[in-house]
């Protein structure tokens, strides 16, 4: 008697079948992963740039500064202190080419300096030609009196009786007044690289 054999085919398992299931998820998660990997590169040269940009304002700010420090020095040693001697009455009347003024000029109501600058001190200003690191710098003295003419006529402003503070260029604040010292506003405006734009304000007594 013949007996035909027949191969033997297993059956596939029950855990091959979910496998193309398996392969799909994990393709998934790849993409979520690098599409999370691609935001936060993004994120990071972001960050970089916007740390970069702070530094860069930073330090056109400290130039701009250190330009208008230069440019009060200026005005001091340049027109306050030479005018500032016995029998000169060069400081009680204006002085146009030397941005000097006999009388304070301030900002009328809500209006800022930038906005007063440009309206009233830009054309009384001396401006200095523009430095290396880009900075032009224009200054204007005020001496803080109601009128022009002789100090002692002008009601000028005066250090509160009492009031000690120190030296007029140390660091604690303005000096008394002393004989015939009169204070003296100098309002100095540096623009520079970057549309930067700085104030800066000195008040000393002579």
């Amino acid at each position: 008697m013949y007996l035909r054999q027949t191969p033997f085919r297993p059956r596939p398992c029950a855990d091959h079948r979910p496998a193309r299931h398996q392969r799909g998820v994990v393709l998934l998660v790849a993409l979520i992963i690098l599409v999370a990997l691609t935001l936060a590169g993004v994120a990071l040269m972001r960050s970089v740039d916007t740390a970069n940009l702070v530094a860069g304002n930073l330090s056109f700010h400290q130039s701009a500064v250190q330009a208008g420090e230069r440019s009060t020095e200026v005005a001091i040693a340049g027109w306050l202190q030479p005018n500032n001697t016995v029998g000169n009455t060069s400081l009680h009347a204006d002085s146009t080419a030397n941005g000097y003024r006999a009388l304070r000029d301030d900002p009328v109501g809500n209006q800022s300096w930038d906005a007063f600058w440009n309206a009233t001190l830009a054309a009384q200003a001396v401006t200095g030609a523009t430095d290396a690191a880009g900075n032009t710098v224009s200054y204007v003295i005020h001496r803080l009196c109601q009128t022009a003419g002789a100090p002692h006529l002008a009601n000028c402003a005066k250090q509160p009786a009492g009031i000690n503070s120190g030296g007029s260029f140390g660091a604690g604040g303005i000096a008394p007044l002393t004989n015939n010292q009169v204070y003296y506003r100098i309002t100095t405006r540096i623009a520079g690289p970057r549309n930067t734009v700085a104030y800066i304000q000195t008040i000393i007594a002579l």
